[in-house]
């Protein structure tokens, strides 16, 4: 028989808390940037200085732009499968211990961010340009900072603390 008391003490943690709010935070921090970016540079490239610009770039593929395509089919297809992917990173925060949580809650909320505006606007607002001259990285928003970051953290949690103990 489902313990819905049990369900509920297992989800309201304060850690699980501690993730929820750090999920909703860089949820919120990248739609405010994004629609700032929207309503103020659509039309023309903001020049920051010698090594940042704002440009608006409109993404359909995944990280970096890969596997951008004109297919609905495609299109759809990779959504579903963030989908999936976000499901699963819901239930690793559950799972995990407590500095995992907030790794995985730093790549969920910037996920969460671009999964809203595959949704809404069926492609991703990038708008970072960093730059050398000639040379440009791929342009990115808010949400792939953290994404990319929570990433990266996991990596060296696992590669520097010994036996991945935390």
């Amino acid at each position: 028989m489902i313990n819905l008391k049990e369900i509920k003490n297992n989800i309201f943690t304060k850690n699980n808390i501690y993730s929820l709010f750090i999920i909703s935070v860089i949820f919120f921090l990248d739609r405010y940037t994004k629609i700032f970016v929207l309503n103020n540079f659509s039309d023309n490239l903001f020049y920051l200085n010698d090594f940042i610009n704002f440009d608006l770039v409109w993404n359909t593929g995944i990280g970096f732009g890969l596997f951008s395509s004109t297919s609905n089919l495609i299109y759809h297809s990779i959504t579903g499968l963030i989908g999936i992917i976000l499901i699963f990173i819901i239930y690793l925060i559950n799972k995990s211990t407590f500095i995992d949580k907030i790794f995985f809650s730093m790549i969920l909320g910037g996920a969460l961010g671009n999964f809203y505006d595959r949704i809404a606007y069926s492609a991703v607002p990038d708008f970072i340009d960093i730059h050398y001259q000639r040379f440009h990285w791929f342009t990115f928003n808010i949400a792939d900072i953290f994404i990319t970051f929570g990433v990266l953290l996991l990596i060296a949690k696992e590669l520097f603390l010994k036996n991945g103990k935390n």
